[in-house]
């Protein structure tokens, strides 16, 4: 039985994130309705991560396997065709080795952050960025956000529902990069805990209007206590935006 691997780029907006779930849309659910539509079969279709309600994807990556065999292009347009009119975009579609997993096979996974800073009102970017109007110190931010780097229990940055075995994880990367008003927080890892992300931003936009000096963010991470963390950043202005493998 053939495995493809789709590229898969969504708006996170209308759905209840990306694992199916009973009397909710969601990614998961759209992409298993279009591939029984186009092979008549019902297969699951397996993400390299579960992105939340509202997180959109510009890279998202998954799996799933079809008896009847596609040629990887007819797959990709017949998807396209039965998703309509979610903003869902199967980008590509490739057929791969039988042990490629989706989640399991990968080895960093890279998230953006997008925040819009000024006072006036989102018009083009509503429910893609999070607005908030005071001036933020970047410079700040990105100095304490290096305090989060290696190897750490995050429990702090932990969502209270998270399901990981261990709150331990690796952080590759963590930057904030200013660009006139828009500032952008670039995340790698090779996976991250419930929330992890929202909630170290949320914590850096503390240090950013002054709230936090880094020795603040870093006691938190010591703390390894859920009661220490800053606010939880929206989900909107969340983007999975590459997986490697």
């Amino acid at each position: 039985m053939p495995r493809y691997r789709l590229l898969i780029e969504y708006d996170g907006t209308p759905f209840s994130g990306w694992q199916i779930q009973d009397n909710a849309p969601t990614v998961q659910g759209a992409l298993e309705i279009a591939v029984k539509a186009i092979s008549g079969e019902t297969a699951r279709v397996h993400g390299s991560g579960r992105t939340d309600a509202g997180v959109h994807a510009l890279g998202q990556v998954a799996h799933c396997d079809i008896a009847k065999p596609f040629p990887p292009g007819r797959l990709r347009d017949g998807l396209n065709a039965h998703l309509r009119p979610h903003p869902i975009a199967v980008i590509s579609a490739d057929i791969v080795a039988d042990d490629f997993e989706a989640r399991f096979s990968a080895i960093k996974r890279h998230y953006r952050y997008r925040i819009t800073n000024y006072r006036a009102n989102l018009a083009l970017d509503i429910k893609r960025s999070w607005r908030v109007p005071r001036r933020l110190d970047t410079d700040a931010m990105h100095i304490a956000a290096q305090r989060l780097l290696g190897k750490h229990d995050f429990t702090t940055f932990r969502d209270t529902e998270c399901q990981a075995k261990s709150p331990e994880k690796t952080l590759d990367q963590l930057d904030v990069v200013r660009d006139g008003d828009a500032v952008t927080i670039l995340t790698s890892a090779r996976s991250y805990l419930h929330s992890q992300v929202r909630s170290m931003v949320g914590s850096l936009v503390w240090v950013g209007d002054g709230r936090w000096s880094a020795d603040d963010l870093a006691a938190a991470l010591a703390a390894r206590n859920r009661a220490a963390c800053g606010p939880v950043a929206p989900p909107e202005g969340l983007y999975l935006v590459r997986v490697d493998y």
